[in-house]
């Protein structure tokens, strides 16, 4: 004769209503922006507070954080910080789901995008592309992402060719593009072009001249650091490779060398001295 087991609904000491216990899911979000701008800022500034409200709406949610990269591209996950976080943390059994705006801004770079989504989804945590309404625990969800961030890549790929492009016309017009900021002796002009500022002007001659006189980069720097005199970046610390940059550098004699290296490929940034190539 079977035996037939009752188990009991818990009641609410208060209410008497039957009572069941909802696991709420341990939610994060990421947001990131790829520039610095005071435009890109504002939208860095509104995802945070809209993911972190989208969140503690929800009641079967435990908001947990949002993690955020400013002024980072998505190319490589290398050096974005708050991204390798959040990973960590999920992977730490402290997040169960991450939320995000949509695959380009978890990643355009396909194998960082599908590593990181298979490793998470070995924990048993899930990623909610919100604007391509992707589940990644879904059965559908690993296909989806695939194309997604293989679009996203060769979006990433026109981008760069376009500024390639745009560059090398630049410089076939004869266009130079100086680092003014980093350029110590010289100023952008209001016609564009340099033009000197006397006071940098003179510190620059020294060097040169110091130079002839028979001083070493090493001891160039170190008369400038006991001068008080400020690196091209403004700092009081100089170092020899500082003065050794400025004494090669050909724009002090009135010539532009242009494209003295190039990126060998834009998913690593990695660039390389242009031997002919």
């Amino acid at each position: 004769m079977a035996t037939v087991l009752k188990i009991p609904a818990k009641f609410h000491p208060i209410t008497h209503l039957p009572e069941t216990k909802v696991q709420k899911r341990r939610v994060a979000a990421y947001a990131r922006v790829s520039t610095d701008s005071e435009e890109q800022q504002t939208s860095y500034a509104a995802q945070v507070d809209r993911y972190t409200k989208y969140i503690q709406e929800r009641a079967d949610w435990e908001f947990v954080a949002v993690y955020t990269d400013e002024g980072i591209s998505a190319l490589n996950t290398k050096h974005r910080d708050g991204f390798n976080r959040m990973v960590a943390d999920a992977l730490d059994g402290k997040i169960d789901l991450i939320v995000t705006k949509s695959v380009s801004r978890f990643a355009r770079n396909t194998v960082d995008s599908l590593t990181t989504v298979r490793k998470l989804k070995e924990k048993g945590v899930e990623v909610f592309f919100e604007k391509e309404n992707i589940y990644t625990l879904d059965s559908k969800g690993e296909l989806l992402i695939t194309i997604m961030s293989s679009l996203a890549q060769e979006e990433s790929r026109s981008i760069s060719e376009n500024v390639t492009w745009g560059q090398r016309k630049q410089m076939a017009d004869g266009k130079v593009s100086l680092p003014y900021k980093h350029f110590l002796g010289y100023r952008k002009g209001a016609d564009g072009l340099p033009e000197i500022v006397p006071e940098e002007a003179e510190i620059v001659r020294n060097i040169y001249r110091w130079f002839m006189e028979g001083k070493t980069p090493t001891g160039i720097a170190r008369t400038l650091t006991e001068q008080g005199v400020p690196t091209p970046a403004g700092k009081e610390q100089w170092c020899s490779s500082t003065v050794k940059s400025i004494l090669t550098n050909e724009k002090y004699k009135g010539s532009a060398l242009l494209q003295k290296r190039f990126t060998v490929d834009f998913l690593t940034k990695k660039s390389k001295v242009n031997e002919g190539e």
